[in-house]
C-alpha cells in the first residue's frame, strides 16, 4: 500500500503526541514498513483541535490494518485492546489511563440514512471520502505532519467553515444525523454557515425524526452547550430545523444573557440552560420529550430552580439562605442567575449573594421525629405533618433558634 498524499502542514507537536505509550502505539503499528507509507495516522476531531489550538479529548486513529491484525499486533507487545466496535473495523487499545480508538480504513457499501455497512480499505482516500465535514478528513502523525487526503480540509477549517464531504444530500441520505452535526460543528468551529450545506439540511430537516430519541439528545444538548447557543438555535429555526422547539416562550436574548453569566461566574450547568431554553415552562420540556431522552436528574434539577424562583425573591440573604437549604447550592446559584436576568436582583447583589452560596455552613434541623413523639404525637402523617411545620418556623427565623427554644415551640404547639 502506497502513502499517495503529501505533507500538506506541519504543527508543533504536543505533549501528549510524544508520550512513550503513544509513540511505542505508532511504533508497533508501523512494524517494518517504510515511514513514507504510514500505517496508522491520527484523524479527525484531534486533528482538527490540535490545528484550532483547542484542548483534544478524544483519541482516533487510522490505518490500512484489519481489526484482527492490529489485536495481534498490539496485545503481542503487552498493549490491551478491546473489541469496541468489530462490525464498524474499531478497536480500543487501552494505555494505562487513556483509550484510543483505532479503526481500519473503510468504505460504505450500504446506508440507510441510520445504519452503515461498510467494507475495508487500504486507500486513505476512500475512507476520507466517506466522513462527513472536510475539518474531519485531516490526518496526522506523532511529529506533527498533517496530511489534507481531499485537498480541502485545511482550507475549510482555516476559513472556519464546515462543510460536507463531497455533496451534501448525499451525506446526509447516508446518515440523517449529520444534519444535527452540520449546526453543532458550526456552533462550535463555524464562523457563520455553508449556504449549500445550510439549504441541504433545510431541504431534509422532516427526516431527522427518522432518528432515535438517544442520537438527537446528544447532539441537541451539545449545540445547548455551546458558548453562544442562541445563535445557532436562530439559524435551525430560521430554516425550519427542529421547528417543534421553537416556543412562544422562549426568548433568545434572555438565552444569551443567561449563557453570559454561567460563562462569567463558572457555573455552567445544562440542566439550567434547557429550562431557560424552553421559557421557564416544564410543559414545554414535556413537549420536547417527544425527541429528547432528559436525565431524571435534569428534571429534578429543572423542577428545583422552578421551586427556588417560587420564594418570595433571592434579593435577601435569608432567601438565599433558604435556597441553600432546600434545594441546595448548585440549584440555588442557577435561579440568582435566572433572577439576574429577570431583574429582580442587581449585579452587584448578584456577587453577594453567589459569595453565601459558596461560604454558608448548610445547618441541621435540630429536632427529629422522636422529639414530637416524646411529646405525646402519634406516629403517622400527624407526625411527618407536625414536624414539616417546625422546620418551616425554623427556616422563617432564619435557622436562628436552637434546639431548646425549637423544644418549646414544640410543647407550645402540640
Amino acid at each position: 500500500m502506497k502513502m499517495s498524499l503529501e505533507i500538506s502542514r506541519h504543527v508543533v507537536s504536543e505533549h501528549w503526541m510524544r508520550t512513550p505509550e503513544i509513540v511505542q502505539l505508532f511504533t508497533v503499528l508501523q512494524g517494518n514498513i517504510p515511514d513514507e507509507q504510514p500505517q496508522a495516522l491520527f484523524v479527525g476531531g484531534c486533528v482538527r483541535n490540535v490545528i484550532l489550538g483547542v484542548p483534544v479529548e478524544d483519541l482516533d486513529l487510522a490505518t490500512p490494518l484489519l481489526p484482527d491484525e492490529i489485536t495481534a499486533v498490539l496485545e503481542s507487545t503487552g498493549i490491551k485492546v478491546i473489541p469496541t466496535g468489530l462490525k464498524h473495523g474499531t478497536v480500543t487499545a487501552i494505555l494505562g489511563n487513556q483509550t484510543v480508538e483505532i479503526t481500519t480504513l473503510r468504505h460504505d457499501r450500504q446506508t440507510d440514512g441510520r445504519h452503515a455497512e461498510v467494507s475495508f480499505t487500504d486507500s486513505w482516500i476512500e475512507d476520507a471520502q466517506r466522513r462527513d465535514f472536510t475539518m474531519n478528513t485531516l490526518l496526522m502523525d506523532v511529529v506533527g505532519n498533517v496530511y489534507d487526503p481531499l485537498g480541502k480540509g485545511l482550507s475549510d477549517l482555516d476559513a472556519r467553515k464546515v462543510c460536507f464531504v463531497g455533496q451534501p444530500k448525499k451525506r446526509i441520505e447516508e446518515d440523517h444525523l449529520r444534519i444535527l452535526r452540520f449546526f453543532r460543528f458550526s456552533a462550535l468551529y463555524g464562523d457563520g454557515f455553508d449556504e449549500v450545506g445550510l439549504q441541504s439540511c433545510k431541504a431534509s430537516a422532516e427526516i431527522i425524526k427518522k432518528l432515535s430519541k438517544e442520537r438527537i439528545t446528544q447532539e441537541f444538548f451539545k449545540i445547548l452547550a455551546s458558548e453562544n447557543p442562541q445563535d445557532v438555535l436562530r439559524v435551525m429555526f430560521d430554516n425550519d430545523v427542529l421547528e417543534g422547539f421553537e416556543f412562544p416562550e422562549y426568548d433568545e436574548d434572555f438565552l444569551s444573557g443567561f449563557c453570559r453569566f454561567q460563562k462569567q461566574y463558572r457555573l455552567q450547568a445544562l440542566s439550567t440552560r434547557l429550562f431557560v431554553f424552553s421559557g421557564l415552562n416544564l410543559g414545554n420540556i414535556k413537549a420536547m420529550e417527544q425527541f429528547i431522552l432528559f436525565p431524571k436528574v435534569f428534571l429534578k434539577d429543572m423542577k428545583a430552580v422552578r421551586g427556588a424562583l417560587a420564594l418570595s425573591d433571592l434579593s435577601c440573604d435569608s432567601a438565599v439562605r433558604e435556597s441553600i437549604y432546600r434545594f441546595g447550592r448548585s440549584i440555588t446559584a442557577q435561579a440568582i442567575m435566572v433572577e439576574l436576568m429577570q431583574d429582580r436582583v442587581t449585579n452587584r447583589y448578584a456577587s453577594e449573594a453567589l459569595a453565601i452560596v459558596q461560604s454558608w455552613e448548610i445547618p441541621t434541623f435540630p429536632l427529629s421525629g422522636d422529639d414530637l413523639v416524646a411529646q405525646g404525637i402519634e406516629q403517622g402523617p400527624e407526625l411527618g405533618k407536625a414536624l414539616r411545620g417546625l422546620e418551616n418556623w425554623w427556616i422563617d427565623q432564619d435557622f436562628i433558634p436552637e434546639r431548646d427554644l425549637c423544644l418549646s415551640k414544640a410543647k407550645a404547639k402540640f
